[in-house]
């Protein structure tokens, strides 16, 4: 699968998510609605991996990043 593929089953499930839901979820509904979306289009997700990040000196162990694989 291109990018391009990956990017349009992405934003074709955000919207979908979008116009469904509605305004007003808490952020963690939309995230877990979108996975089972992504999901169900043949996608593998992993949320809220953590990684390290250093910014300015500032060193974190257990940054969180959405990694869509």
């Amino acid at each position: 699968m291109t990018e391009n593929e990956i990017a349009r089953l992405i934003v074709d499930s955000a919207y979908k998510v979008h116009t469904s839901s509605g305004p007003g979820l808490l952020e963690s509904v939309y995230e877990a609605v979108l996975c089972y979306e992504l999901r169900k289009r043949g996608l593998t997700v992993a949320r809220q991996v953590t990684v390290p990040l250093i910014s300015e000196g500032l060193q974190l162990e257990q940054a969180f990043l959405e990694i869509w694989l």
